[in-house]
């Protein structure tokens, strides 16, 4: 990654956590990240506040409602009022999801896709048709699923396809492959190890419900499990230490409960740093 890149632990800014993290001046972050869908033309006193925010941490970006996985025509007005929201506040990196969201209308939540070669190649023009009107490489997610679509590759096989088409990067939702080897019968450990890490520019943890022994859904509504911290010190093992966000979007708790997740994050960068002797 560039050298301007955001670095160590970082938390996902919702409106709710506004105000108290404008206020808190003690607040241990190396960045945040925001979905620019939520917050471009913003303005009154919250704008103002968010303003003030980026001019203090760093931050990026993790989109909504791209749609590169569907097929009806990518929004370009979407795609430049993001490019102008990016250099108005100077973000650091825009991600979005490797999923479908929109057909003849937004669909307000992220569809899978199947894993095949057409697709492989199809969205890997619209990531490109992206990246030239932002004029920066984008960051895709992989994301949670409860339904899988016929394809003839696997999802870990899928993504490699895309990042190597499309020549763009990865953010590893570390949850996201929890849930989905829970969902879907797979093993975490063997994707994980399956990732480019050399295409990996940061990486996500959250929290998810249990629907059941065989069923999780991602809901960003709960602290991250052990096995999910187990599984990103495991990315770090094998990938290297990587910025990480701690996503929560409702049910929040205290800030300083949110804090002590994120100092989680930092505590096992320095422990995989040191692990493996880097600086």
């Amino acid at each position: 990654m560039a050298e301007d890149f955001v670095q160590g632990a970082g938390l996902g800014l919702r409106r709710a956590l506004l105000a108290e993290l404008a206020n808190c001046a003690s607040a241990k972050l190396d960045f945040l990240e925001v979905a620019p869908e939520n917050w471009i033309g913003l303005g009154g006193r919250m704008g103002r506040q968010f303003r003030a925010m980026t001019e203090r941490f760093p931050f990026l970006c993790h989109g909504l409602s791209l749609n590169l996985g569907g097929f009806a025509p990518l929004d370009m007005t979407l795609v430049r009022a993001v490019r102008d929201f990016l250099n108005l506040h100077g973000i650091k990196g825009y991600s979005e999801h490797l999923s479908a969201c929109a057909d003849d209308g937004q669909l307000y939540d992220l569809m899978p896709v199947a894993f095949c070669e057409e697709n492989v190649w199809r969205i890997a023009a619209r990531i490109r048709q992206v990246e030239d009107v932002l004029e920066r490489r984008l960051i895709i997610e992989n994301v949670s699923a409860y339904a899988a679509l016929p394809g003839a590759m696997n999802e870990a096989q899928f993504i490699r396809a895309v990042l190597t088409e499309a020549d763009c990067q990865l953010l590893l939702d570390v949850n996201n492959v929890y849930v989905n080897a829970i969902n879907f019968d797979m093993d975490a450990y063997s994707y994980i190890n399956a990732m480019p890490g050399e295409r990996i520019a940061y990486m996500h943890v959250a929290g998810h419900y249990d629907q059941s022994d065989q069923l999780k859904v991602d809901t960003h509504g709960a602290p991250v499990i052990d096995p999910v911290w187990d599984l990103l010190g495991h990315a770090y093992r094998q990938h290297g230490v990587r910025p990480t966000l701690l996503e929560r979007d409702f049910n929040f708790p205290p800030l300083d409960q949110l804090l002590a997740e994120v100092e989680r994050i930092r505590t096992m960068q320095a422990h995989a740093r040191r692990f493996s002797g880097a600086a």
